[in-house]
């Protein structure tokens, strides 16, 4: 289901090249998109679920998706809820609406993140030059979604497919994270 979702989600960003194209693993920078960073009680999830369309996860590293929409556990008490970017008004007036009466915070953080898509057999591979956490399957497995460190900087990982990431970053480190990917990649050429 990830799988299916990330095409949809997270696609490519036609505007923008490749950021590398090997046989084994291939870096492309995602197209824009509506981030909302929703942070509220448990009393307050039924309510976010209605207004946002998809269930909001209460189970830790797990995203629920539902049409063209994802929301990502991220802490005891914090979601980033993701949708194709032309719905963001929309989803933020609902959000607003249905949660009027119970203390929540709302925030569009469009624009404070960049997502690339890291694909390929040698997928986690590369992402584990910098992430230090395991990333086989059987270890982080699809669908999982997690905060991490890729080297220094603060990232979200949610694998869609077998051999399928999206990386999340603040759009201030990207450059930082693409440019270490294909560093690290160069030595899986070599590999």
């Amino acid at each position: 289901m990830a799988d299916i979702l990330t095409s949809e989600l997270y696609s490519a960003d036609s505007s923008q090249a490749p950021l590398l194209v090997l046989p084994d693993v291939t870096i492309m920078p995602a197209a824009p998109a509506a981030r909302v960073s929703l942070r509220c009680r448990e009393t307050g999830l039924a309510l976010a679920a209605k207004a946002f369309g998809t269930p909001i996860p209460q189970t830790p590293l797990t995203a629920e998706t539902a049409a063209n929409r994802a929301a990502f556990w991220l802490g005891p008490d914090e979601w980033m809820l993701v949708a194709p970017e032309s719905q963001l008004a929309a989803i933020l007036s609902d959000l607003e609406t249905h949660l009027d009466a119970v203390p929540h915070s709302v925030v569009d953080i469009s624009h404070r993140q960049d997502a690339v898509l890291v694909s390929g057999p040698r997928a986690g591979w590369l992402l584990n030059t910098g992430v230090p956490i395991d990333l086989h399957e059987s270890a982080f497995a699809v669908g999982t979604v997690t905060r991490t460190l890729f080297h220094k900087t603060p990232i979200m990982l949610w694998r869609t497919g077998p051999d399928s990431f999206v990386v999340e970053a603040w759009g201030s480190f990207m450059d930082y994270v693409t440019g270490l990917l294909v560093q690290s990649a160069e030595e899986l050429k070599a590999a």
